[in-house]
């Protein structure tokens, strides 16, 4: 599972490696509007700085645009669909990491346990989301 590093605690850039879309998938990407202020955390710099990437607040949330499908995705996965966005989270047991998945490009969002329960992150990135990366054909994931 590819997952952000936070660098320290302060308020430095975050080490996040950035994804290797394909062409279709870094388009999409490029018409994300992230804004400066999600859950009301302040948005970081990013090492290597990358528009597939973007952090806010200590510890950091966590933005990745254009991964690939999590290796743990399949026709049977528990999905949680927050304002029409279908969500996949690992581990299975406390998810920390979600992919906003059935997009025609994955996002990926990690949310610390610090800003439990991550709903309210995940419905903020999910408006983003449906407003920049359409959904797929009905029943692909």
């Amino acid at each position: 599972m590819l997952a952000p590093a936070a660098a320290g605690c302060g308020a430095g850039a975050v080490q996040v490696a950035p994804p290797a879309p394909d062409a279709a998938a870094a388009r999409l990407c490029a018409g994300l509007r992230l804004p400066q202020k999600l859950h009301g955390l302040a948005r970081r710099d990013t090492s290597p700085s990358s528009p597939l990437t973007a952090v806010w607040g200590s510890p950091a949330i966590a933005l990745r645009c254009g991964v690939p499908a999590p290796a743990e995705l399949g026709p049977v996965s528990q999905l949680q669909t927050i304002s029409g966005v279908e969500w996949f989270g690992v581990p299975a047991d406390r998810p920390v990491t979600w992919t906003a998945v059935a997009r025609q490009a994955y996002v990926e969002v990690t949310v610390p346990a610090k800003y439990a329960p991550p709903g309210d992150v995940l419905i903020e990135v999910g408006d983003l989301v449906k407003a920049a990366i359409p959904a797929k054909p009905e029943g692909q994931i």
